[in-house]
C-alpha cells in the first residue's frame, strides 16, 4: 500500500491514535487488522481505506519458530523499508522486534506482494535520519515513545 489520506478521516484516526484506549485496542486488534490487509491486498484495514503506508511482516517466533504476521506503518528509503515499534504505549513488549533480534529473515508482504527481506536494528544515524519521517507518517509514533520509552527501529532490505 502506498501513499496516504490526508483528508478528515486520516487526521481523526491520528488524533484517535493518541489515546492510551486506542493505542491498546490498536494492538489487540493487529491480527485482525492483519487479515483484512492481506485479503483486501492492502487497500482497506480495520479503520477502512488506509490513512498511512502499511505492510505485513511475517517473522519466525523467538521461541515458538511459528511465522507471526504483523501490520506495520512503514518509511520508504530507495528500497529499504524503515519500521519502528514503541509498544504502542505499552509495557508489554511487541514480539516482532525481539523475533527479528532472534532471526533477521523475514517476509514483507506490500501491495499484494510478498518479498523476503533481511532485518538490522537502524545504526543511531539513522535513528535521528528516519524518527522526523515515521512521526510524520503516524503522529503517535511520538506519544507512544513517551509513554513506553523504547524504541526499535529497523531497517528492512529485500533478501538477495
Amino acid at each position: 500500500m502506498t501513499g496516504r489520506r490526508r483528508g478528515p478521516y486520516a487526521r481523526f484516526v491520528r488524533w484517535l491514535a493518541h489515546r492510551r484506549w486506542f493505542a491498546a485496542l490498536g494492538r489487540r486488534a493487529a491480527p485482525l487488522d492483519g487479515w483484512i490487509i492481506r485479503v483486501t491486498r492492502g487497500r482497506r484495514t480495520l479503520l477502512g481505506a488506509p490513512p498511512y503506508p502499511t505492510l505485513l511482516l511475517t517473522t519466525t517466533g523467538r521461541r515458538t519458530g511459528e511465522r507471526r504476521t504483523t501490520p506495520l506503518m512503514y518509511v520508504r528509503d530507495g528500497p529499504r523499508l524503515v519500521v519502528s515499534s514503541e509498544s504502542f504505549g505499552q509495557r508489554r513488549p511487541a514480539g516482532w522486534p525481539l523475533n527479528l533480534d532472534a532471526d533477521p529473515r523475514a517476509t514483507v508482504e506490500l501491495d499484494g506482494r510478498a518479498l523476503p527481506c533481511l532485518a538490522r536494528r537502524a545504526s543511531p544515524g539513522e535513528v535521528e535520519r528516519y524518527w522526523p519521517r515515521l512521526v510524520e507518517e503516524w503522529p503517535a509514533h511520538a506519544s507512544y515513545l513517551d509513554r513506553s520509552g523504547v524504541r526499535h527501529m529497523f531497517v528492512l532490505e529485500e533478501a538477495q
